[in-house]
């Protein structure tokens, strides 16, 4: 049976194709009723189909709802029908695009066993991948490893072959720079080879540990030569030590570093070298240097210069120029001493130049001279032994010498030096040195300076008790001078006094101030005892404001505030001026003041009524008559008893004061007596008498 093509059986269906086969007939008009019809829900279903456009047009137009329905089923009908016809007008291009379909399907088809096959070798090469992948990883972990290897197996090479041209360097080369770096080297080989034990299990070992032993001993050997050579280089006369060591030695400070990890026995002979060395040279330095200093010393006082001893002597009025010289201006005095202080931190003294000057100076000048050199000279050997050697302890060994050689001659000096302010100065100098010490913050000194200071203290004490003691047990009658003036043991105590106050000043030294407070009591008591030797009280006061006075005075130009010595002075002063006011006035005025003393000033009326003018009359114009002439005479007698001038005129004052006071109360006691008016012409005015005090007041 052949096949009819498939658009010639889709002509011949179209001709023979009825429409009515697939429609029928539809009875349109026939009206259906129903007796089961219900009008329930009615008005809920119009209510809802209130605001539907259509159902509204309806109702509006009046149309019946039958009819209307009618009409929409044949729409509906013929829309079909039409649209049955586009089908069938369209069917060439269906079949045409089932073709294509199947076209495309059977194209897929193919693609598909193309893309499975495509899977199928993808799959293959992702093994391959997979296991270069793996083949690559284990390259990659044996490369590393043969790098491993190398590099170790390289630096293991490096550091045990032993180049030649290291060997020429070590035995034949100079030492300089190159052989410092060379050195270096060959101490990384023998710690490399004395540290790791798989090195020591190496084979290559035994052929390079020979050489490298070889080479140690050759580089200790030069090293020894060379440090040898440099140190004996420090023993040359006028050889700057600190340029030697700083330019040269710490240059090649690596071979001690050497000789101390691979030589210890050589490195301790280097050592000890070097400690002889620089021993014998400091302490022959230090030695020289004393010499020339001791020529350049001032004796300022001996056993004899003390505060209590008399200066009289055979032949004094021909020396005392000279002694008061020495014991005003230096052993009491402090003076331009105080400069030394003032100069702590200058460079120590050159004997050589000070000698071609002929200058001559207070030990303390040279004790700060030396000690300055020493702990300038300590600092640079202490730095540079910690830098060279690695190791504080060796600078005591060095120093031991130079430290015992200054000590030798400080004991010699201080077993003799009785100048108790060159002492204080050279305790007040240590204890600078020891602040110098501290901000450099070198301690090497310590123990040193603090054995020192705690030398000199007891002298110290020491020469001020033989002070002490020359003013308890002074010679009074050898002492004494007929002369009211202040005497030369009061200006050595106060000047005494005034240095020791000045130079404790910053330091607040409890027991030194309980010392000079000894002194003083001391002073006083002298003075007390000296003053007695006038015959008559005037002058034993006179004698003691004008002690008192100067010394207070002195205190006063020392630049401090004296203490507590200068306020009990001015103390006693005043108590002493009070005395005299009332001595210089009763030799002038007894009757006055006595008159005036048995009158109590607050006496009654009734009292006074029992003094007569017969008893005031005779005081009224005695006074009238000759108290120009007595003030005069106290002005003379204030003028030639007081040294200071100043002083004179404050008494003198006093004196004109109390007097107006005690005239005064004369004056009140004659107003209240009956008939006094009588004596009025008598009376001076006490504008008078202010009179006279002012002019002398003036001219004093």
């Amino acid at each position: 049976m052949e096949a009819v093509p498939a658009a010639e059986a889709l002509d011949g269906h179209k001709d023979r194709f009825d429409l009515g086969v697939f429609v029928g007939d539809l009875a349109l008009d026939e009206e259906v009723t129903s007796d089961d019809e219900s009008l329930e829900g009615l008005q809920q279903e119009l209510d809802n189909c209130k605001n539907d456009k259509e159902v509204a047009n309806i109702l509006a137009n009046g149309i019946k709802l039958r009819e209307y329905t009618k009409g929409v089923e044949n729409n509906i009908r013929q829309i079909e029908l039409d649209s049955i016809q586009d089908y069938i007008k369209e069917s060439e291009n269906l079949v045409l695009l089932h073709d294509q379909i199947r076209d495309c399907d059977n194209i897929l088809s193919q693609m598909e066993m193309v893309l499975t096959g495509f899977q199928t070798e993808i799959g293959s090469i992702s093994s391959e991948i997979k296991v270069l992948q793996e083949k690559s990883m284990d390259m990659g972990l044996k490369l590393k490893n043969r790098k491993a290897a190398e590099s170790k197996l390289s630096k293991f090479v490096e550091d045990i072959i032993v180049p030649p041209r290291m060997i020429d360097i070590i035995v034949d080369g100079e030492v300089n720079d190159e052989y410092m770096k060379t050195l270096e080297t060959l101490s990384k080989k023998i710690k490399f080879i004395d540290a790791d034990p798989m090195v020591k299990s190496s084979k290559a070992l035994k052929d390079v540990q020979p050489e490298v032993e070889r080479l140690r001993q050759k580089a200790v050997s030069k090293i020894f030569e060379f440090v040898i050579q440099k140190f004996y280089a420090l023993r040359k006369p006028k050889t700057n030590i600190q340029i030697l060591q700083q330019s040269i030695l710490l240059k090649y400070k690596y071979t001690i570093t050497f000789l101390k990890e691979h030589a210890k026995e050589i490195y301790a002979e280097v050592r000890a070298a070097y400690i002889d060395t620089m021993n014998k040279v400091l302490s022959a330095h230090f030695r020289a240097y004393i010499q020339a200093l001791e020529k350049l010393q001032m004796d300022i006082a001996t056993s004899t210069d003390l505060l209590g001893v008399e200066t009289r002597s055979t032949g004094f009025l021909f020396s005392i120029g000279k002694e008061s010289l020495k014991t005003r201006s230096s052993v009491f005095a402090l003076g331009e001493r105080i400069n030394v202080l003032k100069e702590i931190d200058q460079p120590a003294l050159i004997p050589h130049i000070a000698e071609a000057k002929s200058q001559k100076y207070p030990y303390e000048v040279l004790f700060r001279s030396l000690q300055k050199l020493l702990i300038d000279t300590a600092t640079s050997e202490y730095l540079f032994t910690d830098d060279f050697f690695g190791e504080e302890s060796i600078f005591h060994d060095i120093f031991a010498g130079p430290i015992q050689v200054v000590d030798e001659h400080f004991n010699a000096v201080l077993l003799n030096c009785y100048d108790a302010i060159g002492i204080m100065l050279m305790i007040r100098i240590i204890h600078q040195h020891q602040l110098i010490m501290f901000r450099r913050r070198i301690p090497c000194l310590d123990s040193y300076l603090d054995k020192v200071n705690m030398s000199l203290w007891p002298r110290f004490k020491m020469v001020f008790d033989l002070h002490l003691n020359s003013l308890r047990n002074a010679n009074i009658k050898t002492l004494w001078e007929d002369d009211v003036h202040p005497h030369y043991v009061t200006r050595r105590y106060a000047e005494f006094t005034a240095s020791l106050v000045h130079l404790n000043v910053e330091h607040g030294d409890g027991q030194l101030d309980l010392n000079l407070e000894r002194l003083r009591m001391a002073i006083e008591d002298l003075l007390v005892k000296l003053a007695k030797m006038f015959s008559k009280p005037k002058l034993q006061t006179i004698f003691l404001i004008n002690n008192y006075d100067l010394t207070i005075a002195i205190l006063k130009e020392a630049g401090t505030d004296g203490g507590k010595a200068q306020l009990h002075f001015e103390e006693v002063l005043k108590s002493n001026i009070a005395i005299y006011v009332e001595e210089l006035l009763q030799e002038h005025f007894s009757d006055l003041i006595r008159f005036v003393k048995t009158r109590p000033a607050d006496e009654t009326a009734t009292s006074s009524e029992k003094v007569s003018i017969a008893e005031v009359e005779p005081l009224v114009k005695d006074f009238a008559s000759r108290y120009k002439a007595a003030i005069e005479l106290m002005h003379k007698d204030v003028i030639t008893s007081f040294s200071n001038f100043l002083c004179g005129m404050e008494i003198l004052r006093a004196a004109l004061a109390q007097l107006l006071l005690y005239y005064t109360r004369l004056t009140e006691c004659v107003k209240k007596i009956n008939g006094g008016s009588a004596l009025n012409k008598d009376l001076v005015s006490i504008s008078s008498i202010l009179f006279e005090i002012k002019k002398y007041s003036r001219t004093f």
